[in-house]
């Protein structure tokens, strides 16, 4: 077994066996704290990724951390925060809309206070959805981290398998030349396919919360099918932004702190448009 692939299959067990319990404790704090140490992490690299190296990249990410505290212990994680599910999934559509077409040169032309700025508010959002998320139950948590997880995967394997028997014909080849629309197209039909699935398996199997798609099933079949159409594409918006982020930044990866994965950015990119969109299509 390749050296690299052996190092990205530990850390990928020994991360799971540390996420895996927190997921299903019963124990809010546990998640909420292990949670919160990862996305501390993940500001301590968006802090580097805009600019802010050394020290004030560690003051950036333990700043963070005692944020999290005060909105736990206030009690603002379990508020009604539609209104913040709205502004930060419009800012996201609009940032997406703006930079995929100008390129990772002009995000350079954006003082870095605002990167950073914009990144912290980013990543508080999806923290806090992450929490809401878990507080509805662990089926709802885990229907939309599979929605992302399934749309890398299907992406990934069609991109290649369409690729190698058609043109593979580049999403945005100067950010990420390895993804292809094949590799989207694909992931829009294996999303949609696991999201009725799951919806119809979910009935009556006495678990602990309805899924995400169960929950926007209620409104219409259509509704659910726009629904995860719109989530699988910000799901690769995401992925696609930290890539331009990191070739702004002329850097391969986020960090090292996950060895064979890159860093903490790397494994959440998908997920940080998703989680607070994912909750403002559920708080209808």
């Amino acid at each position: 077994m390749p050296a690299v692939l052996r190092q990205r299959i530990i850390t990928a067990v020994l991360l799971l066996c540390i996420l895996v319990p927190a997921v299903l404790s019963s124990n809010r704090i546990f998640f909420v704290l292990v949670s919160g140490i990862l996305v501390c992490a993940a500001v301590w690299e968006w802090a580097r990724l805009s600019g802010f190296p050394g020290l004030s990249a560690v003051f950036f990410g333990l700043g963070f951390g005692a944020v999290c505290a005060g909105l736990w212990m206030s009690g603002v994680v379990f508020a009604s925060l539609a209104w913040l599910w709205l502004g930060v999934g419009a800012a996201w559509v609009l940032l997406a809309s703006w930079l995929l077409r100008v390129g990772s040169d002009r995000w350079l032309v954006v003082p870095r206070g605002i990167r950073l700025a914009g990144g912290l508010v980013g990543l508080c959002a999806a923290w806090l959805a992450l929490i809401q998320a878990r507080a509805i139950g662990v089926n709802f948590l885990f229907s939309v981290l599979v929605l992302v997880w399934v749309a890398d995967i299907a992406a990934y394997f069609s991109g290649k398998l369409l690729g190698s028997r058609f043109i593979a014909r580049r999403l945005a080849p100067r950010i990420s030349p390895g993804k292809t629309w094949e590799g989207v197209i694909g992931a829009f039909v294996v999303v949609m396919a696991v999201a009725f699935s799951w919806r119809s398996l979910d009935s009556g199997q006495g678990l602990d919360s309805q899924n995400l798609y169960s929950h926007l099933g209620a409104v219409s079949p259509w509704f659910l099918a726009l629904s995860v159409v719109f989530l699988t594409t910000m799901s690769v918006v995401g992925d696609l932004l930290e890539s331009l982020f990191k070739r702004a930044a002329g850097v391969k990866d986020s960090s090292g702190l996950l060895p064979g994965h890159g860093g903490v950015l790397d494994r959440i990119d998908a997920l940080l448009p998703v989680l607070p969109l994912a909750m403002l299509l559920c708080s209808n």
